[in-house]
């Protein structure tokens, strides 16, 4: 298996980078949005990696650290979730986002995500939530219902589950629990 890919970036699209290994082997490997983050001023990156394996297709996938690239292969474990639809996942809710939804059980949280409905957040919830539970719990705060309300409220006005994250992070934190309040500040940070 190759774990960890280090070379220069030749070619770049936006799901995927060619890292150049040595002096005449060029990969392409598809990558996160993070991984993506990960390339240096001079063009250096450092992957951690997976390689998938199908009958008709070998197709390498790089993450910025082993705990994402972890956590993609937690995703993956759940049937029906493949490398692509991962990759996607991993790519639209940040990590602390998408442990955070999972062990709180938030599968609307996970509907944001292109290509995946109810059904298939509520099995991802239903199958990781007790392998994610203990960890989450120690090292994120919760969503307060609150948020989840912000949230909600900010994807269903047309911003990007993204988006909506970042615009919530904006918020002081020492603002008060309401809802219009924080909507209201969320909202403040597009206008700026």
């Amino acid at each position: 298996m190759i774990d960890v890919v280090i070379g220069k970036v030749i070619e770049s699209s936006s799901d995927a980078l060619v890292v150049l290994i040595g002096n005449s082997i060029g990969l392409r490997i598809n990558v996160t949005r993070a991984a993506r983050q990960q390339v240096t001023s001079d063009n250096h990156v450092t992957l951690f990696t997976y390689l998938a394996v199908r009958e008709d297709d070998l197709s390498l996938y790089g993450f910025a650290d082993a705990d994402e690239r972890n956590l993609f292969r937690m995703i993956t474990s759940v049937s029906g979730i493949g490398p692509k639809l991962g990759m996607t996942i991993l790519s639209t809710l940040n990590r602390d986002q998408l442990r955070r939804a999972i062990a709180t059980e938030h599968a609307e949280i996970l509907t944001q995500v292109p290509g995946i409905g109810k059904k298939t957040a509520q099995k991802i919830v239903f199958e990781l939530r007790d392998k994610i539970k203990a960890t989450v719990l120690e090292t994120v705060s919760p969503v307060s219902d609150v948020d989840a309300d912000v949230l909600a409220t900010l994807t269903a006005l047309g911003y990007s589950i993204v988006e909506a994250q970042t615009a919530l992070q904006s918020i002081p934190p020492d603002t008060p629990q309401d809802v219009e309040e924080r909507l209201r500040l969320a909202l403040a940070y597009f206008a700026q």
